[in-house]
């Protein structure tokens, strides 16, 4: 017995000193009660929150216990933010806006642009199709600006004034944001009160500001809530260049990728607005590596002039229930400039099994 007692004293002992090799620190963080406890006040945008009012201070309370009861998400939404904040807090400052509003886009995505709901919003700031659209999104079956972050963010911003000037209190900007202005207009009008915090809502937008507000006050003092990120656990801010790509017919990324000297990946992921593996036709900006535009544009020309020469004009054989409509709205080629290329007459009859020339 004394010898098992020895041995697993040096088990002990061991782990101890590797966990130390590899920088492993004991969890220490404050109690969910004490934590809660700790918070006398709130605001949002500079607004206050009536704290005064048990209702509100439950709703509040409940929110931030439930993210820090979830350590490892809160985790990620900090070491995401720097990937991310920079860029939002330029545009927030250049516009007068107020600095809190980047907490929408944690709240709506956790900071991950290829965020998507079962009602059809995507990217960091989950448009959905036709808001995006109404603020200047490309939003169709070949590009998909909500799944850029850079992109996305002007709208977001855009739409978010729009409501601000609408209802004139940044929290029911937030609440509109996340409910819809109508839906909104309707509550207010038939409550005779445009408070957020004295109206019914929806239960998701009734959380909505009050997760993030809690969002802000944890990723605003992480030490305050135990969290003890240092500066090289951050991600990356993201880095890029931009070019413009006139493209007569569809160009493959990969001829991108090797015109800036980099990988199929690195393009794609710059790129998430590209919902395939080409640029379409037409005139798109093109995200590239940092550096990466010194010189591409000769390069892209000879690179470009290789691949036509080596594969071709592209081909699609004709599937049953195939139009000319349907063809040229999926490869981005003009009906006039199919009939052409295959010598197709004025109704441009086709058939199943045709090899068609789309460029």
């Amino acid at each position: 017995m004394r010898h098992l007692v020895c041995v697993a004293a040096m088990l002990i002992a061991l782990t101890t000193t590797a966990n130390a090799a590899q920088g492993h620190v004991p969890a220490a963080f404050p109690s969910l009660e004490s934590a809660v406890r700790s918070v006398k006040e709130a605001d949002f945008c500079g607004e206050p929150v009536p704290m005064h009012i048990a209702e509100v201070r439950e709703r509040f309370e409940k929110e931030l216990l439930l993210m820090l009861w979830d350590r490892a998400q809160v985790i990620l939404w900090l070491k995401r933010s720097a990937r991310y904040f920079p860029h939002i807090e330029k545009l927030l400052k250049a516009r007068n806006m107020p600095d809190h509003l980047k907490y929408v886009a944690v709240i709506e995505s956790a900071l991950r642009p290829e965020a998507g709901s079962w009602a059809g919003a995507k990217g960091l700031w989950q448009f959905m199709p036709a808001t995006g659209r109404k603020y200047g999104l490309t939003v169709d079956r070949r590009v998909d600006d909500r799944r850029n972050f850079y992109f996305a963010t002007r709208a977001a911003l855009d739409y978010l004034q729009k409501l601000y000037d609408q209802f004139g209190s940044w929290a029911m900007a937030a609440a509109a944001y996340n409910m819809g202005e109508n839906g909104l207009e309707r509550a207010v009008e038939k409550q005779e009160t445009d408070d957020f915090y004295r109206l019914h809502l929806p239960t998701e937008t009734e959380r909505y500001v009050l997760r993030a507000i809690a969002a802000r006050m944890i990723m605003e003092d992480p030490a305050r809530f135990g969290f003890d990120l240092r500066p090289e656990d951050y991600y990356t801010p993201i880095m890029f260049d931009r070019v413009r790509v006139k493209a007569r017919r569809a160009v493959p990324l990969m001829v991108i990728a090797k015109s800036a000297n980099t990988y199929y990946k690195t393009i794609k992921d710059l790129n998430p607005q590209l919902l395939s593996d080409e640029v379409p036709v037409g005139e798109h900006p093109v995200f590239l590596p940092v550096g990466a535009t010194e010189g591409f544009l000769k390069r892209y020309s000879a690179v470009l002039a290789e691949y036509r020469k080596e594969h071709g004009p592209r081909t699609y054989r004709v599937q049953s229930g195939d139009s000319l409509t349907r063809i040229s709205r999926r490869y981005g080629v003009s009906i006039r400039r199919l009939k052409r290329l295959n010598g197709l007459g004025a109704k441009g009859i086709i058939h199943p099994g045709q090899v068609l020339r789309l460029e």
